[in-house]
């Protein structure tokens, strides 16, 4: 393969695990640190009327995608009646129904939200709004008042502001008083609002928030105005609060409903009222996220390692940390030049240590090592060949592991019970390398050996013991695209490794070394 197509696999390798990173991070706000919090919110609106007799319909605005949170749990709680949820333009709606109700009547909505920050759906540019006529007084009353406001503002959003805060007056002018009859609730006056803003053709919609604030646990439904800025240079909706006239939301606002409707409609029953609690508190972020995934698409996460069984889990875990370990031993091997036995050899040791951990993982296999050392010397004067000799070899290392567990719980070392987490194949043939290595190239060669393996799996255990780095590649597995990445660059070097610099450094103080001898003098009377 030639470098170009390299360069580009690995380019495309970590992109991929960089993108996929960033969307789970920024996107399903996944955490990036482990047993990390979120904040959630509890919100729950209590509906209660007194019913009549005969059939009662309770039709309630929840939220639907609201900008900025997630709504990860639902509940409804209304007994004998029965319920469906509808959705259209945007808005969504809960409906209970029972055919025959007497007396006072209670059912809540429940939802367990938190904040992901994503943004709001762009609304379309809406069509001008049509006049309509209206009889008088009413038609003068509305010219008037309208009249009024134009004089105070200069653009929609200073015009609209104007005339919710003339709506909202607590001494109205004749005309507003007129115009405002008997409503008296902000919803209702919030909606008159956008009728007379229609008059000049402004558009306007109606938006209720809750502004979440852990001060208090009752809080009050406000209304909120959409406007339409037509001016050429800005063209967008601007939000307005429909009681003080004031222009932008809240940063804690959670937009309830956006429906064109009052929030809690119940039949033939004018005084039904709703009312809104919250409650704050702290959760794991990792199960907030987890949550929020599988509401909004269940089978993303049904694909995802978060969704095996919790023992399953806990072996991935562990697994996936092999090819960070596997990486370490590269770098050490071909860019230091540590000498081990075997290529993976020290990655699984180091799984073994996670277990046993560091210390007591280093004596229980120099202990092993060191007596299955001896049995394969005897043995080599038995001449037996190689797969006998390793069969042989297994059986002892095994009986020396049941050996050492029965010593130390004998002796009260609870540590040397974990002596049997170590793989077998492993340790049997790591001492049938080293004993080669002792008899062909000597002790010291293999000691240098060992101890370079032992080097190596200790820093891979260091490592992969990072709760950081195993929260982030069990939550991330596609960070492994970027080591692969990694990898896949490193294997095409060729270069020094650090302790070769180290073995040839006397070239570097004697760049000629190999100069040609001085040639010898001229003999008597030559010449």
């Amino acid at each position: 393969m030639k470098k170009t197509q390299l360069y580009l696999l690995a380019l495309i390798l970590a992109a991929t695990g960089v993108a996929g990173f960033y969307y789970k991070w920024k996107v399903l706000r996944f955490p990036i640190a482990p047993q990390s919090e979120s904040e959630v919110w509890e919100v729950q609106a209590r509906v209660e009327f007194k019913a009549r007799s005969g059939p009662n319909k309770v039709t309630l605005q929840i939220p639907n995608n609201p900008p900025g949170y997630s709504v990860i749990d639902e509940n409804f709680v209304a007994r004998t009646y029965g319920m469906n949820i509808e959705r259209a333009r945007g808005a969504r709606e809960v409906q209970w129904q029972i055919r025959r109700a007497s007396g006072q009547q209670v059912l809540y909505y429940r939802a367990t939200i938190y904040r992901d920050e994503h943004p709001a759906a762009d609304l379309a540019e809406p069509k001008v709004p049509e006049r309509r006529t209206y009889e008088e007084p009413f038609a003068t009353a509305r010219a008037t008042l309208l009249a009024q406001v134009r004089e105070h503002s200069i653009s929609s959003a200073t015009f609209a502001g104007e005339l919710v805060r003339q709506l909202n007056a607590r001494e109205p002018t004749q005309e507003v008083a007129l115009l405002r009859g008997k409503l008296d609730r902000p919803e209702d006056l919030a909606l008159l609002a956008v009728d007379l803003l229609a008059e000049r053709q402004i558009a306007a919609r109606l938006m209720h928030g809750l502004e979440l604030d852990d001060r208090s646990v009752e809080v009050e439904l406000k209304p909120y105005l959409r406007i339409w800025d037509s001016e050429p240079e800005v063209r967008a909706w601007r939000t307005i609060d429909a009681i003080t006239g004031t222009e932008g939301l809240p940063e804690n606002l959670l937009v309830w409903s956006a429906a064109q409707k009052p929030v809690l409609v119940v039949e033939d029953n004018p005084r039904a009222h709703v009312t809104f609690s919250l409650q704050r508190s702290l959760a794991d972020a990792l199960d907030t996220a987890k949550e929020n995934l599988r509401h909004r698409d269940e089978n993303f996460i049904a694909y995802s390692l978060l969704n095996l069984p919790i023992e399953t889990q806990q072996t991935f875990k562990i697994l996936l940390l092999v090819p960070v370990g596997a990486f370490i031993m590269l770098l050490l091997r071909n860019l230091v030049g540590i000498k081990t036995f075997g290529t993976f050899m020290p990655v699984l040791v180091a799984l073994a240590f996670n277990w046993t951990g560091l210390v007591a993982g280093l004596i229980l296999f120099a202990l092993i090592i060191s007596l299955g050392l001896l049995v394969r010397f005897y043995m080599e004067r038995l001449k037996l060949l190689l797969v006998p000799r390793l069969t042989a070899v297994l059986t002892i290392v095994v009986l020396l592991m049941a050996l050492v567990s029965v010593v130390s719980n004998k002796l009260g070392l609870n540590v040397g019970l974990s002596v049997a987490l170590f793989p077998m194949i492993i340790l049997t043939m790591t001492i049938e390398r080293v004993s080669v290595a002792w008899e062909e190239r000597g002790a010291a060669y293999s000691i240098k050996q060992t101890l370079g393996s032992l080097a190596i799996a200790a820093l891979a255990y260091t490592v992969m013991g990072q709760e950081q780095l195993q929260h982030l590649i069990f939550v991330f597995p596609e960070l492994l695209l970027v080591l692969l990445a990694a990898t896949l660059l490193l294997g095409r070097y060729s270069g020094y490794r650090l302790s070769e610099l180290f073995r040839f450094r006397a070239l570097a103080r004697d760049p000629d070394p190999i100069a040609p001898a001085p040639a010898p003098p001229a003999a008597a009377g030559e010449g």
